[in-house]
């Protein structure tokens, strides 16, 4: 038998986190021939360069310098445009069975788009969710469109990407990938962490990850600046930021981050990027994710702590009861807090249930990747659910 050469691409950290268990699968499995495609934020210097986090575990199969030194709408798109064509000259080299994505970052958008030009299958994972903040809203949806088999987290986004025209029997709910990390990761214990950070946790901790709203016109400074403003006026609390994405005036918030750390040493610290182990440890010991990140929607209800999500970046997803939505203004975020420390809240922290599945989505997908007849699938047929008119 023929080994299908299975294509993984990574932009991001985050992204990587959630792809981990499903990469370690395909390298185990005697059918698939693992090929790793990394770009984006992972070859930045700005960002970690967190492609060498994935060459402790994994052989890179080629790197693709896309990301400008840029965060403006200008250099994004150029850098999109950048990605394409390297892509399309990667695909050429490495012919790949199938490409296999994750979720609605703007270089994802160029890789598939690549792959689709090349007729390449696609299969796309955590499609048919909503972010109605953010242009990963459209970037996803677009995906989907150009994807050949599908993986989503949840039924109702399953459904969604049927409404999107998808074929029913190449749309597969499997759950959340961020649960199975959790489920099969050994996390560090406190001391272990504090170590890893140099950061000594308190009675109170927040984990604080926020990105730009990008549908939105430069308000990224002024919202940091409110968050900022509540969370400074917290006593006895100890806090960890996590850096912004290389989205649109993400620089700011990363500036802002540093300054208000070298005033506050004492009580903050921040990191370009803390790697899913030390992110995920970190999710035990403190009281709530703070900030904008799908994180504290997808991960964060595993831990059975508090989210405190602002604004609209994360709006229309799907959330746990222990999601707590606010504005993204100091008052709103401040009363936020309030909620979270109360009694009543903490009491039903408890009882909190993950919407997103039992974290067994890697066998599920490799079992379908392996199965699908990939000769007939480019031609796609738009599925009709029916006349809306």
């Amino acid at each position: 038998m023929i080994k299908r050469n299975i294509c993984v691409v990574t932009g991001t950290r985050a992204e990587y986190g959630l792809l981990y268990w499903l990469m370690k699968e395909m390298e185990a499995d005697d059918d698939l021939e693992l090929q790793i495609i990394v770009t984006g934020m992972h070859l930045s210097p700005e960002f970690g360069l967190t492609y060498k986090e994935i060459e402790k575990e994994f052989t890179i199969t080629k790197k693709i310098e896309m990301l400008l030194s840029s965060d403006t709408s200008i250099g994004i798109s150029k850098s999109m445009g950048l990605a394409q064509i390297s892509f399309a000259e990667a695909y050429d080299e490495l012919k790949p069975d199938i490409v296999v994505v994750l979720g609605d970052r703007y270089e994802i958008f160029s890789t598939v788009s690549a792959a689709m030009i090349a007729r390449i299958p696609i299969a796309h994972l955590q499609g048919g969710e909503t972010t109605e903040g953010a242009f990963d809203e459209a970037i996803r949806h677009s995906i989907t469109k150009m994807s050949h088999l599908h993986f989503t987290a949840v039924e109702e986004y399953r459904h969604r990407v049927i409404q999107l025209g998808e074929h029913p029997q190449r749309v597969f709910n499997v759950g959340g990938m961020g649960i199975e990390n959790i489920k099969r990761l050994k996390l560090l214990s406190k001391n272990e962490l504090e170590q890893s950070i140099d950061f000594k946790l308190g009675k109170k901790n927040i984990l604080v990850t926020f990105h730009p709203v990008t549908l939105e016109n430069s308000t990224a400074k002024e919202q940091f600046q409110e968050l900022l403003g509540a969370v400074d006026e917290l006593q006895g609390t100890q806090i960890i930021f996590t850096k912004a994405n290389s989205d649109t005036d993400g620089r700011i918030i990363n500036q802002m981050i540093d300054e208000y750390v070298a005033k506050n040493r004492d009580k903050s610290v921040a990191f370009t990027s803390l790697g899913q182990l030390r992110y995920l440890s970190a999710l035990q010991f403190v009281d709530a994710v703070v900030g904008n990140s799908s994180s504290g929607l997808l991960e964060a209800p595993s831990f059975k702590i508090g989210t405190i999500n602002i604004g609209e970046r994360q709006k229309g997803r799907l959330k746990a009861s222990s999601v707590i939505d606010c504005e993204p203004n100091k008052k709103s975020i401040a009363q936020a807090f309030e909620r979270l420390h109360s009694d009543k809240f903490q009491e039903s922290l408890k009882h909190t249930k993950n919407p997103y599945g039992d974290g067994m989505a890697s066998k599920q997908i490799i079992n379908i990747l392996k199965k699908s007849d990939l000769s007939t699938i480019l031609k796609k047929s738009f599925y009709d659910i029916g006349n809306i008119l």
